[in-house]
C-alpha cells in the first residue's frame, strides 16, 4: 500500500472550490494538481493535512488524565485563549508536553464540515496539520507554500515570513533549525540548515502529528460497524461459555450417575447369579437368565402370578410387599407384608389357601404404619 496525502495550500481558509491548487504527495514524489483532479482519484488510505493557518495551537494544563473527562474539560481550559467561540471550534487533543500540559488544537467547526464535505466520497484515515508534522527537536522552521513553518518542542504552531522571527527567535526552544531548499533566503538567527529537494515529502517522512478526526469528528471507518455490535457479540459469547461449561457440567454429572447405576446393576447381577464369572452384556446376560427361567420347571413365575391375583383381590390392594424372598432350595417364597390391619392380612391368606398354597403366617406386629407381618408361601 502506497500511503498518500494531500495538502490544501493556506487559501483554503478562504475559498474551497474545485480549482484551488493542492499537493499530492507519496513517499517517491509530489506534485501539484487541483482539487477536482485531486478527488478524482483517491486511494482508500490517505491523509488530509490542513494549512495551519485554519489552526490555532496551544497548551492547557487539564484537572485530570481520565480520557472522557479530558474531553469534557476541554472546552473551559481553553476558552479564554480562542479568539472565537468556543462553541464554533473543533477541539482535538494532543500529546502531553514534558511540563504536564496537553497540546490543544483548535478549528472552526463549521470550516472543517464543509472541508471534508469535499471528500465525502472518499474520507480521509487521518487529518493533520503540516506545522505538527515537523520533528519535535528543539525549533523546526521549514519553508512551505510560500512561507515559514514553525514547529518542534514548543506548543505553537504558527505560519510566519522570514521578518518575522526575530521576534519570536528568543522565546522558543533550541536548536533552532531551519530546512528549504537551496538558494532560499533563510531567517536569522538559526543554528543549523538542511537543505531539501522536495519540502512536502521530506515532511510527511518526519512524523505523524496529532490527528484532529476525534470526538464528533471521528471518521466512520468501515470497521466501526462491527464496533456497534461488539458489546452484543461480548454477551453471546458468554452466554455460549456459559452454556457450554453448564452442558460440560451436565454431562459430567449424568456420566458419574450412570457409572453408579451400572457399578450397582452389575452388583445386584453378580449376587443373584454368583456362578457367572464373566460379565460381557449384563443386560443380555440377564435377559438370558429369565428366559431359562421361565423356560424351566421353577415354580417361581407360578408363585408370583398366585401372589399377584391374590394381592388384588377384594381388599388385596390394601396389602403391600415391602420384601420379596425366593429360596429355590425349598421352593418356598417368603414375603415382608404391611396392612392397614389384622382383618386385611387375614383375608389375604384366605385367599392363598384357597388358591391351594401353603401359607404359613408369622407374627404380625403393629407398626404406626399399620400391622406387619412375615409370610411364607409354598414349600
Amino acid at each position: 500500500m502506497n500511503p498518500l496525502w494531500i495538502f490544501l495550500p493556506p487559501a483554503a481558509c478562504h475559498e474551497l472550490g474545485p480549482a484551488l491548487p493542492v499537493q499530492r504527495v507519496t513517499a517517491e514524489h509530489s506534485h501539484t494538481l487541483s482539487l477536482s483532479e485531486a478527488l478524482a482519484d483517491l486511494p482508500v488510505h490517505w491523509e488530509l493535512v490542513l494549512p495551519v493557518e485554519a489552526v490555532t495551537a496551544c497548551a492547557v494544563q487539564l484537572p485530570t488524565q481520565k480520557a472522557r473527562w479530558m474531553r469534557q474539560a476541554l472546552p473551559f481550559a481553553v476558552e479564554e485563549l480562542l479568539a472565537e467561540d468556543v462553541e464554533l471550534m473543533h477541539l482535538a487533543l494532543g500529546e502531553q508536553l514534558a511540563d504536564g500540559r496537553h497540546r490543544v488544537y483548535a478549528v472552526r467547526a463549521a470550516w472543517l464540515r464543509e472541508c471534508l464535505a469535499l471528500f465525502a466520497a472518499q474520507p480521509p484515515q487521518a487529518i493533520r496539520i503540516d506545522a505538527d508534522l515537523l520533528p519535535r527537536q528543539g525549533s523546526q522552521l521549514l519553508w512551505l507554500q510560500s512561507r515559514w513553518l514553525l514547529g518542534g518542542e514548543a506548543p505553537w504552531r504558527l505560519a510566519l515570513q522570514a521578518e518575522d522571527w526575530p521576534a519570536l527567535a528568543s522565546r522558543c526552544p533550541t536548536p533552532c533549525i531551519a530546512s528549504a531548499p537551496a538558494g532560499q533566503v533563510l531567517p536569522e538567527p538559526v543554528d543549523e540548515v538542511h537543505l531539501l529537494e522536495d519540502a512536502p515529502q521530506w515532511l510527511v517522512g518526519q512524523g505523524s502529528g496529532v490527528d484532529l478526526a476525534q470526538g464528533a469528528f471521528a471518521l466512520r471507518q468501515s470497521g466501526e460497524g462491527w464496533l456497534r455490535w461488539r458489546p452484543l457479540a461480548a454477551v453471546l459469547a458468554l452466554c455460549l461459555a456459559l452454556q457450554w461449561g453448564f452442558n460440560l457440567a451436565q454431562g459430567w454429572y449424568l456420566q458419574r450417575e450412570a457409572d453408579a447405576y451400572a457399578a450397582s446393576s452389575e452388583a445386584l447381577y453378580r449376587e443373584l447369579f454368583p456362578q457367572d464369572n464373566k460379565l460381557i452384556n449384563l443386560r443380555a446376560q440377564f435377559d438370558q437368565h429369565l428366559a431359562q427361567s421361565a423356560g424351566s420347571d421353577s415354580p417361581l413365575l407360578g408363585l408370583l402370578a398366585e401372589v399377584a391375583a391374590a394381592l388384588n383381590g377384594d381388599g388385596g390392594a390394601q396389602v403391600q410387599v415391602n420384601q420379596l424372598d425366593f429360596s429355590a432350595t425349598r421352593g418356598d417364597l417368603s414375603l415382608q407384608l404391611q396392612a392397614p390391619g389384622f382383618a386385611e392380612l387375614e383375608r389375604l391368606r384366605e385367599r392363598l389357601e384357597q388358591a391351594g398354597l401353603a401359607v404359613q403366617m408369622g407374627s404380625a406386629s403393629r407398626e404406626a404404619e399399620g400391622v406387619s407381618a412375615r409370610v411364607v408361601i409354598g414349600g
